[in-house]
């Protein structure tokens, strides 16, 4: 862990430009036995080591699930903590193998930086948080406020385009790291926090008193989250891909962590085949046929995924919204795996 971590470290940085791809990162997982997985430095319910050092949240488990996927088992997997300027250069180097961390997809980071987002994992969108206090129940009434936000995100622009847009002035206060901007934000050098409101749900329990700050009703962006790999790495990509839609595909089909098991004597063809009793799809991405299987009752599916650590079964609760299923109402969707 160390040793990746300070190899992290030192290509700390914006990427800007392309950066040859690793290749066959399929048989190098396979020869070092583990997957290594860059991760946030410490968000409550997407990724965070409890106090035995165990790493916790709805990233850490998708990184979990391509270990499963891969190796057969959820806990081969190296955990690369990565601030937000070193996230794309790690990535691109081969310092990791797969980014799950909370990252927006773009066009400019999909095409301009050599990586590729595998789709999206969390529908997310900006918010702000402020102290209960102050009497604000809107952003539209935040004109004047000083507000804090990380470097090297997609939040700095949002909020400059925010309060442009509905002639608000503001003083930003920008800061490098999530845990400095909840210092600052704690101890009153700025008004206003904003970054993704599932992130302002997980930041609040760091505060010194939760409960005297909230998060306003605005979301003012798309901020789809996505897991992403290095570009011209095609086999590796796939496997990433079809592991975020067997987790999907799980939960339409009703297969959990509980029943997985009992679904490979299930006569419905559907699930026959998606749990690799039937068919040729772990084939055709170089794993076992039983590689969904692997994922489902070793990590769960989707939906509880999302419960465990997001949802009414965590701390945060948040309520998972447009992150349902298509047919429940949500943007969730899996192609058909067949």
């Amino acid at each position: 862990m160390k040793k990746h971590l300070f190899a992290a470290t030192l290509l700390a940085g914006s990427a800007t430009m392309a950066v040859p791809a690793v290749a066959d990162t399929l048989d190098i997982v396979k020869q070092r036995g583990t997957v290594t997985c860059g991760v946030s430095q410490g968000v409550a319910g997407f990724s965070a080591p409890d106090d035995a050092g165990k790493w916790h949240g709805f990233d850490i488990d998708f990184c979990r699930a391509v270990a499963a996927a891969v190796l057969g088992d959820p806990d081969k997997v190296s955990f690369v903590p990565l601030s937000t300027k070193e996230r794309f250069t790690a990535l691109q180097s081969g310092t990791v193998d797969l980014l799950s961390r909370q990252t927006t997809w773009t066009l400019s980071r999909d095409a301009g930086i050599g990586i590729h987002f595998v789709g999206t994992i969390y529908y997310d969108g900006q918010g702000f948080m402020v102290r209960k206090d102050i009497g604000v129940d809107s952003a539209l009434k935040l004109s004047g406020a000083t507000v804090c936000a990380e470097q090297g995100t997609t939040t700095e622009q949002n909020t400059a385009d925010y309060f442009s847009a509905n002639k608000l002035k503001y003083e930003p206060v920008v800061i490098d790291s999530a845990d400095g901007i909840i210092k600052a934000f704690d101890t009153g050098r700025c008004d206003v926090y904003t970054t993704d409101a599932s992130a302002l749900y997980a930041q609040r329990l760091k505060l010194t008193n939760p409960e005297a700050y909230t998060v306003l009703p605005e979301i003012i962006s798309k901020e789809p989250l996505g897991p992403a790999v290095r570009q011209a790495d095609d086999k590796w990509f796939n496997i990433v891909r079809w592991t975020l839609f067997a987790l999907l595909e799980a939960e339409e089909l009703g297969v959990t962590q509980k029943n997985a098991e009992a679904g490979l004597t299930s006569q419905n063809p559907a699930i026959k085949r998606f749990l690799g009793v039937e068919g040729d799809n772990g084939q055709q991405l170089g794993l076992d046929p039983r590689f969904a299987y692997n994922i489902v009752s070793k990590v769960g599916n989707y939906g509880e995924m999302f419960e465990r650590n997001l949802g009414q079964s965590s701390a945060l609760k948040i309520d998972r919204g447009i992150n349902k299923l298509w047919n429940a109402g949500g943007l969730m969707y899996a192609p058909p795996l067949r």
